[in-house]
């Protein structure tokens, strides 16, 4: 019994060891979970998910990476609707792909800022923050805190831009005039260098700098450059219309009476519909005799007769509608001498406004001499397979249109982006008359004064500087790569002819035509200094964006009308 009884003691010893907890346990049980975020909330934080990011936005730049430079490959984009679109543009590839990754998404927003900031240098600035990306991602797997790398990136972003300025020449310090057309030739031409129309680089340089040298020298407005495409002929047939020219509009019977062309036109601008409206479509009349409803049939004449009255009054030859101009009212013009076209587009309808003097009306009760515009010359002219009407010597705002031709639609949309995007730049070259040498040398040049600088100072700031100089390497070498060169054997060349302490080598980049290096500034490859710094601020800044996020939440989607759960059975349970 003894025994037995010291045996029971021992098992229950024995049963009670596993259930012993401590203070701090026994508190954090009787603690009731707290639940903050909704179910099915994703949430990821720390370095795999900073690392995750990384990659993302390094996958997206492998995409258009093979798009830099002179020698570089388009891209095929096929969207769900059935439209194809074959472009080498880095925006437009950007826009293009349907990005479902968050941190992926910065990069499309710098590649749209940049397009509508300078025009040029989208790719540049996309590759530009991936290799920034990719040169980060070493510095936080060993374990360096991502703000050390943000304070070092925006200090190596600031050196180099400063180191731009210094090297960017003025071209316009003999020519008190403005910029001098060869001058914005060559920046145009540097710009088409790497587009699908490079063959015709010559013919539509000459043709870019016309249209913005039309312009008013103070604003600059680019929306008064209007780009029409038509398809058929050849790209050498694309014109340059001094002044505003659209595509004929919908006319109706009497339009053929018409004249097709009228000097020093009186131009007036209507937002108003010339048509005969029958009230019985619009309302409910109740009438008693047959001579009230020919009463109310009488005034809808009269009403459209008064209207346009009116209008020939004004003594306005030449008459332009935003909305529908009537059978009627075309045959009623078309008696009197006098041209007109409805359903013109609005943005085509306004830089009309601005080029004649033209005031828009929405009514044609007061037509004043102080609405109507003028110009030198109104015709109506066959381009391709359309007729367009063109209003050409406008005295009010300088303006010009230009109509390319081409084969294919796919061809026409390249070249269109093509041409907007060498106006751009030579519009910011005008504005800013300060350029750096491209093809490579001033990302190679700035390079290698950050490394010197990096030298100069202790701790992780000279290794993350360091390692924004060696990103910077990646236009000229990636220019290599597209051009089908050894691009170490090219980036080694470069290195050495930099290095060269004379300051002889400053502009030496790429040479894509003999497989070497050369001065690009002598071979007028020439970009806009502002280029160059909007491309080093923007990218800076979307890697540094994208380094300082630490913890990603993804919100589940709602719930549907049909995701609702259903109620459970009532009853009684057997």
């Amino acid at each position: 019994g003894q025994n037995s009884s010291k045996k029971g003691t021992g098992n229950k010893k024995r049963s009670l060891e596993p259930i012993k907890f401590t203070e701090r346990e026994e508190l954090k049980m009787m603690q009731p979970r707290i639940v903050v975020l909704r179910q099915g909330t994703d949430e990821s934080q720390g370095v795999p998910q900073l690392i995750s990011n990384i990659n993302a936005c390094n996958a997206i730049v492998d995409i258009v990476r093979t798009t830099l430079g002179p020698r570089g490959m388009d891209k095929l984009v096929y969207e769900g609707n059935g439209s194809i679109t074959i472009s080498n543009d880095g925006a437009t590839i950007m826009k293009l792909l349907d990005i479902v990754h968050p941190a992926a998404n910065t990069l499309v927003e710098i590649a749209k800022s940049q397009d509508e900031e300078v025009g040029d240098g989208t790719t540049t600035v996309v590759i530009l923050a991936g290799e920034f990306l990719k040169e980060a991602k070493e510095f936080i797997e060993t374990g360096v805190h991502p703000t050390d790398i943000i304070r070092g990136y925006t200090r190596a972003s600031e050196l180099a831009k400063e180191k731009v300025n210094q090297l960017s020449v003025n071209i316009n310090k003999d020519d008190k005039q403005g910029v001098n057309r060869e001058v914005l030739e060559k920046c145009a031409q540097t710009a088409l260098n790497s587009k699908l129309v490079h063959s015709h680089k010559d013919f539509f340089s000459k043709m870019v700098v016309d249209a913005v040298l039309k312009l008013d020298n103070t604003l600059l407005d680019v929306d008064l450059i209007g780009i029409k495409k038509e398809k058929g002929g050849s790209l050498e047939d694309s014109q340059l219309v001094d002044g505003v020219a659209f595509k004929k509009c919908f006319s109706y019977a009497g339009f053929e009476q018409q004249p097709k062309k009228i000097t020093s036109p009186k131009i007036l601008l209507l937002n108003l519909e010339l048509e005969l409206k029958a009230e019985k479509d619009n309302a409910e009349i109740r009438v008693d005799k047959s001579e009230d409803y020919q009463a109310m049939i009488d005034a809808e004449w009269k009403i459209i007769y008064q209207k346009l009255d009116y209008i020939v009054a004004s003594g306005a030859n030449v008459i332009f509608s935003r909305l529908a101009i009537g059978d009627l009212a075309t045959q009623y013009f078309a008696d009197r001498n006098i041209f007109c076209g409805g359903r013109v587009p609005s943005d085509d309808l306004t830089r009309l406004s601005k080029a004649t003097g033209a005031k828009i009306q929405t009514t044609v009760s007061n037509l004043i001499p102080a609405v109507i515009g003028t110009a030198a010359m109104f015709e109506e002219l066959q381009i391709g397979g359309e007729r367009y009407n063109f209003v050409t010597g406008c005295p009010h705002a300088k303006t010009a249109t230009i109509i390319l031709r081409g084969g294919g639609e796919q061809f026409i949309e390249e070249a269109h982006r093509s041409i907007h995007d060498a106006i751009m730049v030579v519009r910011r070259a005008k504005k800013h008359s300060y350029v750096v040498a491209g093809g490579g040398a001033i990302e190679m040049e700035v390079s290698r004064y950050l490394r010197e600088y990096s030298r100069t100072i202790k701790g992780k700031q000279q290794l993350v500087i360091n390692s924004f100089a060696r990103a910077l390497e990646v236009i000229p070498r990636q220019i290599s790569a597209n051009a089908g060169f050894d691009s170490t054997d090219i980036l080694n060349k470069l290195r050495q002819k930099h290095a060269d302490g004379s300051g002889a080598g400053k502009w030496y980049g790429v040479d894509i035509e003999n497989e070497d290096i050369c001065d690009t500034f002598e071979k007028n490859i020439w970009e806009p200094v502002m280029v160059k710094l909007n491309s080093i601020t923007a990218a800076t800044e979307a890697a540094c964006l994208i380094l300082s996020v630490d913890v990603t939440v993804k919100a589940p989607p709602p719930p549907g009308p049909d995701d609702t759960p259903a109620p459970a059975p009532r009853g009684r349970r057997r």
